[in-house]
Formats: structure tokens, C-alpha cells, sequence
């Protein structure tokens, strides 16, 4: 484990800008290393992304949300089409995403005790599902007591019952599962006020390790599809968040890469 702050920022990715939101040119096992060096300086907390076209057209649109994720110290290309679109015009040369569910189970099985682990998001039901199911799969894990905030807007009090609960437990991880823009947004707020941890920004992830929510099959992932397999499920919920995120992500992406053309021909207008 590194105890040098230098050695560790050392490690960083390359990061390249997908719609100027900059994103690491990464994959797991580079992802992992980064998080597990980052608990070897608990200097102050370092805050994860994991980023899909709802994140990137989300950031592109919200000026607010996007100051948010640029506080953020690690942004992964979380769906097939960030590493298309690294892949086409950075040269990122991606063989996968770093999906945040796999990232999470990845990180989980490379930090057993005493590496120490929060669980912040869901409800009571849910995260004892999930910590059930993470512990039967990594024994070894040690989880500090974790905390379900209320559903929707909380008051202002809230913040501190969260702070108090994650500096009792002294956590090496903390896994967020509020659901995009509200986790990533919320990070930012309190950053300057987070205990020493690294806080991963997971959505989803909750939901899909627990088994509450199905996982689309390997092969509708790996050709981006997923989108399609979770709006087939819950098509009231998240046909409006496809529809618009997933057309302002093919948009903005066509744009840019116009533009680029334009540039390489010499003609900038």
C-alpha cells in the first residue's frame, strides 16, 4: 500500500475529454490499484464516478451539475458508448467499460479486511439485502454500519446524521447508491466536509448486486444495449431518462466528431 502522497498521483490515467467531460482512459485492475493507493493517504476524501451517456448529457446540459462532477477526482467511462466514442476520437484503444457494479464487486474482493466498507443509499431492506449478499461473497469483507437516507429532498440536518454515521464507522470505501445526478451532487456539496475515504458514486449498483433488479445479459452489455434491457423492465420509470439522455449523447457526439472533421480539412467553420 503507498503511504506517499506523490507516489500516488503518479498513478492517475490519462483522462480525455467525452462532450469536454473529462473521463480516465482506464480499466479495472488500473481503476482498483488507483482506490485501494488512495486508502493509503486518508488525507482527505476522493470522490469516483462512474459515467454513462445519462451522467455525460446531464453534464453537458447543467451548467450546476456539471461544476458538480468536476470536483469529482475520477470519472471511468461507465457505458459502451464513452469508449466508442474515446475510442474514435481519442485513440483510447478500450478493450471494456469500467462498469460500476462490476467495479464495485472488483474493489470489494480486492479490499477485505482490513480495509473497511459504508454503504450509503437505499432503503433499510435494501442495503441489508445487499450487504447480505456481498459478505456471502467475499467472507473476509468488513462492513461498518451503513445509513438509508430518506427517499426525495432532506433537510439540511440530514447532512449531519450522514457525516456523524460515516466518521463513527471510520471507512476505508464509501459506496453511494442515491442515484444519478442526486449522488454526484451531493458529494460535491459536502466534499469539504467528508471524513478521509475514498466515495464511490455507484447509481444502480445496489440494486443489481442484491439481486433486486435484473442485470442484462453479458451480450447486450458488451454491444451497448443495456439501456434497452433495463427499459423493457421498467419502462415507466426510465423511458423518458433513455430517450432524451441517449439522443442528446448520439447528438452532441455527432456534433463534435463534425466538427473535428471540419478542422482536419482545414475548414474550422
Amino acid at each position: 500500500m503507498l503511504n506517499d502522497q506523490t507516489s500516488v498521483e503518479l498513478q492517475l490515467p490519462r483522462v480525455a475529454p467525452v462532450l469536454r467531460l473529462p473521463v480516465a482512459i482506464t480499466d479495472y485492475a488500473a481503476a482498483v490499484g488507483l482506490l485501494l493507493a488512495w486508502t493509503g493517504v486518508r488525507a482527505q476524501p476522493r470522490l469516483v464516478a462512474a459515467a454513462n451517456t445519462h451522467l455525460v448529457a446531464t453534464a453537458r446540459c447543467d451548467p450546476k451539475f456539471d461544476a458538480a462532477i468536476r470536483q469529482f477526482d475520477l470519472i471511468v467511462p461507465d457505458g459502451m458508448p464513452l469508449v466508442w466514442y474515446l475510442n474514435v476520437l481519442e485513440g483510447a484503444a478500450l478493450a471494456d467499460r469500467v462498469y460500476g457494479p462490476t467495479l464495485m464487486l472488483r474493489c470489494l474482493e480486492a479490499a477485505p479486511g482490513p480495509y473497511q466498507h459504508f454503504f450509503l443509499g437505499g432503503s433499510p431492506e435494501l442495503r441489508q439485502r445487499l450487504e447480505h449478499e456481498v459478505q456471502s461473497r467475499f467472507p473476509r469483507l468488513q462492513i461498518v454500519q451503513g445509513y438509508s437516507p430518506p427517499f426525495g429532498a432532506w433537510e439540511e440536518s440530514e447532512d449531519a446524521h450522514i457525516l456523524d454515521a460515516i466518521s463513527a464507522g471510520k471507512p476505508h470505501f464509501v459506496w453511494v447508491g442515491l442515484g444519478c445526478p442526486k449522488q454526484e451532487l451531493f458529494l460535491a456539496r459536502l466534499r469539504n466536509r467528508l471524513p478521509p475515504a475514498v466515495y464511490l458514486a455507484v447509481g444502480a449498483a445496489f440494486s443489481l448486486i442484491s439481486g433486486a433488479v435484473r442485470q442484462a445479459p453479458p451480450q447486450l452489455q458488451r454491444l451497448g444495449l443495456e439501456w434497452a434491457f433495463r427499459l423493457a423492465i421498467e419502462p415507466r420509470r426510465l423511458w423518458k431518462r433513455y430517450l432524451l439522455n441517449n439522443s442528446l449523447f448520439l447528438w452532441f457526439s455527432a456534433v463534435e466528431a463534425g466538427r473535428r472533421l471540419l478542422t482536419r480539412f482545414g475548414n474550422p467553420r
